[in-house]
């Protein structure tokens, strides 16, 4: 059966966010359009942000796919792993802070940054 590669950012059980690697089973559709499962989605946003915007380190609100439509992104981790994204790639962002927990800045989160020249515009979907 063929797969979809997904990266999703998440937060571990030591609270601290990583990435992973999943496979999307497309059991549906047919040799010319495979398909995956129907996924819900609570609604969409557009992002876009200039060139040199940058984030300090936070957590995801709310879990939801994050898709590049346009220019290039990095995300890094608090183990200083980082990951570059460009117009076509995507992850799913689920890096949420843990119930019950407060926000620590020395552990929480991931942070954020427009690489390039090139202005950034995501399309974020809620799920």
């Amino acid at each position: 059966m063929t797969t979809f590669k997904n990266i999703v950012l998440y937060t571990d059980t030591d609270g601290f966010a990583k990435f992973r690697e999943e496979e999307i089973a497309m059991p549906g559709g047919s040799p010319k359009a495979l398909l995956s499962e129907l996924f819900p989605s609570g609604g969409f946003q557009v992002r876009h942000s200039p060139p040199g915007v940058s984030s300090d380190f936070h957590c995801t609100t709310t879990a939801q796919w994050l898709i590049v439509l346009s220019g290039e992104m990095e995300i890094g981790l608090r183990d200083g792993t980082a990951r570059i994204f460009k117009a076509g790639d995507h992850f799913f962002s689920n890096d949420t802070l843990p119930d019950g927990a407060t926000f620590d800045p020395t552990v929480h989160g991931h942070r954020s940054r427009i690489v390039g020249d090139a202005p950034l515009t995501t399309l974020f979907v809620r799920t």
